[in-house]
């Protein structure tokens, strides 16, 4: 028999852990579903500076643990098993998950994004031999070594930040002459002399035997093509949400996000979405959370018949 629950979320990130926190102090039989390491994305941020609270900053880690900390003492069961489909059965949903079925009469999608990709040859390849998506897991590595960014938003400046305690030069490759990232961070990565800026510049091509050895770049005003000795490569253009298991469930926009009204709620009644995932968010943390809190009142208000 699935096992049955009031509310079910899926996704450990910020917007996860505040929905089940709120789920649980409303009285709400609550189940958290997360198929990797409770905190989501923000994990691999060394230094959080724009969430509420911390004037001095706190790690991603830090501040993830203290969410699940919170959320736990509260009642919330967290549960290791990734979510496969969902589908409806009367006025229940189902959630196909990795250790079988569970059922509920809310559930609240807060699954998160994923790294997008560059696409371009032996990213795939040397993917964990040098090309990677985390500055806090494999900087260290990368000691006296040279490394190079790409992107020009605050994840990766606030990476390329991170490199240069390590590595020996970190060559930030922007496609455009100006950094999207906030000013705060923009003034840092400038001033830092570790940190070269290469405008109008994007990757074509990652080359190496058995890891990283060389980025092959283009010029985006001039064609040129260039190669940039390197031993290592992080990636940071953008996220790709994790909806792939819902399409044809619910409504999307077309880059996969998934559509709601104000109060979280998706073309189907009684399921939420919440954080990164969703179509009108403003992808930071302090929205993530303020989408789960309201997700997760809409949910009870759904429940009790008010909606």
């Amino acid at each position: 028999m699935p096992q049955e629950y009031e509310l079910a979320v899926v996704g450990a990130g910020v917007a996860g852990l505040t929905a089940g926190l709120f789920g649980v102090r409303y009285g709400l039989r609550t189940v958290l579903l997360e198929e990797s390491i409770p905190g989501g994305q923000i994990i691999n941020a060394e230094h959080v500076e724009n969430f509420p609270g911390f004037p001095e900053s706190i790690s991603g880690a830090d501040l993830a643990a203290r969410l699940q900390d919170q959320a736990m003492r509260n009642g919330l069961e967290i549960r290791l098993a990734g979510a496969k489909a969902l589908r409806l059965a009367g006025q229940r949903r189902v959630l196909d998950t990795e250790e079988g079925e569970l059922t509920s009469q809310a559930v609240i999608v807060a699954a998160g994004s994923s790294p997008r990709k560059l696409g371009i040859p032996g990213e795939e390849e040397l993917y964990g031999h040098g090309v990677s998506h985390c500055a806090t897991c494999d900087g260290p590595l990368f000691a006296n070594q040279a490394v190079a960014v790409i992107g020009g938003g605050d994840t990766a400046v606030d990476e390329a930040l991170t490199l240069a305690q390590y590595a020996s030069q970190v060559i930030l490759l922007h496609r455009r002459g100006s950094l999207r990232a906030q000013k705060a961070l923009r003034e840092r990565i400038l001033a830092e002399p570790k940190v070269q800026v290469l405008w109008h510049r994007k990757a074509v091509e990652v080359k190496g035997d058995t890891s990283v050895q060389e980025l092959i770049t283009k010029d985006m005003n001039t064609g040129s093509v260039g190669s940039i000795p390197v031993s290592g490569v992080f990636i940071y253009v953008g996220t790709e949400p994790t909806t792939a298991w819902l399409r044809g469930v619910l409504d999307m926009d077309n880059g996969g996000h998934i559509l709601t009204d104000i109060w979280m709620q998706t073309s189907v009644p009684g399921v939420f979405a919440a954080g990164d995932i969703r179509a009108q968010s403003a992808r930071q943390l302090a929205s993530a959370a303020g989408d789960g809190t309201t997700a997760a009142i809409a949910a009870f208000r759904h429940m009790a018949g008010i909606m």
